[in-house]
């Protein structure tokens, strides 16, 4: 029985509601309202969600939002630092190597 495969380059990724709802196995509503609650942005700033365009950013941003949000069932606020905290010590870690490698 042979099996598709929906995928797409997260590099290029230009994803709509629906599409970013989907990959993410989560509601528009879900996605609505951590766009509104300031969690999760859009490229597209309308007031129509159809119109509203997604990022890879948005779409890795969603699953770590989502991940902390079941795991510690915490609302979308708490999430979105946590998301923001965690990004912000990736990119701090990647600027102290860069530091390191050019040390040498």
């Amino acid at each position: 029985m042979p099996h598709e495969i929906d995928g797409i380059s997260l590099e290029d990724a230009k994803l709509n509601l629906k599409e970013l709802a989907r990959s993410c196995q989560v509601s528009h509503e879900w996605i609505i309202e951590h766009v509104q609650c300031g969690v999760l942005l859009n490229e597209n700033i309308d007031e129509d969600p159809a119109k509203w365009i997604f990022d890879s950013h948005s779409f890795i941003r969603t699953k770590k939002i989502l991940a902390v949000e079941r795991d510690f069932e915490c609302n979308p606020e708490l999430a979105g630092l946590v998301a923001d905290m965690t990004e912000e010590i990736a990119l701090l870690r990647n600027r102290l190597q860069q530091l390191e490698m050019n040390k040498d």
